[in-house]
């Protein structure tokens, strides 16, 4: 990845999530802590696009009627227009969203997002990762009645969320437990209904997943393990030693310097992984988005969105060093 080039460098905070609208040239979006959505014009120009408020901005995906969904996570799913912030469901079945994470609207208007946790918020999500319960869950908001149900519950940190070019299932990833997976849920045909395993054991844990333009998928692949994460992870007592002393969290947090993203095939097999072992030049990736021959990279971890040329990386079914 070191050909990668940082758009937007100083201006924007942890760009957790890239939306790249190709109708409008490439014109790009990305929500900041700072409580903005920003674009950048298909000229290289940035500005405040919509000013949402809050600190805990994550996913975003365009709606058809112009608006744009976005995950609070602590508020919420929400619609942005211009001048307009609305609350689209900040509840689900009688239990309060606690963290609204990514988000994807179907053909039909139907919204389909993920809720990280019910036991923990955005500001704890590392103790959800630690305890790895699967309190998790993949929610629905129909447009036509307001409300918004439980699609798949029982998830371990449910996180990126995308829908199959055909529609015929939406994805979830899992980025707690230690599978390395990701879950499919069939919306259409003989399966509807029914869940399954898209792919695990991926090298890292899956963050935001979203579509690209030949219908396989990229990954954002978070290296959180290590030799202290497995220690850790493998006893109950020592989890809830770590657990019960914050002072120790962002020390384990930062062995975190990893960058990886994974592209898979439709049908869950592993294309190929650009490893930049060492996060030499980006680390953290939580969201990788494919446009016009590029990769753009987010990160709640940079002040840009990275961006690389798929014509510089190999092709191939291995992981690839930097």
């Amino acid at each position: 990845m070191q050909g990668l080039e940082k758009l937007g460098e100083g201006r924007l905070s942890g760009p957790e999530d890239v939306y790249v609208d190709a109708a409008a040239g490439g014109t790009l979006y990305t929500a900041t802590r700072d409580g903005w959505l920003q674009r950048m014009q298909p000229n290289g120009s940035w500005e405040h696009w919509r000013f949402v408020g809050g600190t805990d901005l994550l996913g975003i995906a365009p709606s058809a009627d112009g608006s744009m969904l976005v995950c609070d996570a602590h508020k919420g799913l929400l619609k942005v227009e211009d001048g307009h912030v609305t609350i689209l469901a900040s509840t689900v079945e009688g239990s309060t969203i606690r963290f609204a994470d990514a988000v994807i609207e179907a053909s039909d208007g139907t919204v389909y997002f993920s809720d990280g946790s019910t036991r923990f918020g955005f500001g704890e999500w590392f103790l959800d990762y630690l305890e790895a319960r699967p309190t998790g869950r993949l929610l629905r908001y129909d447009p036509g009645t307001g409300k918004a149900s439980v699609a798949l519950d029982n998830l371990a940190f449910a996180n990126g969320v995308a829908l199959s070019r055909d529609e015929a299932f939406v994805i979830v990833c899992e980025t707690a437990g230690c599978r390395f997976r990701c879950t499919r849920l069939w919306l259409k045909g003989d399966k509807a209904g029914q869940k399954q395993t898209f792919v695990d054991n991926l090298p890292g844990s899956p963050d935001n997943i979203h579509l690209a333009p030949d219908g396989s998928f990229w990954i954002a692949l978070l290296q959180l393990r290590s030799p202290w994460m497995d220690l850790i992870t493998r006893w109950t007592l020592a989890k809830r030693v770590v657990a019960s002393i914050p002072a120790l969290h962002e020390p384990i947090k930062a062995t975190a310097k990893g960058a990886m993203v994974a592209q898979v095939s439709e049908d869950g097999e592993i294309i190929r992984v650009l490893d930049d072992s060492q996060g030499k030049v980006i680390h953290f990736i939580t969201s990788v988005t494919e446009f016009d021959g590029h990769l753009f990279l987010g990160s709640l971890s940079t002040n840009f969105v990275g961006k690389l040329s798929l014509a510089k990386v190999p092709h191939v079914h291995a992981a690839v060093s930097s």
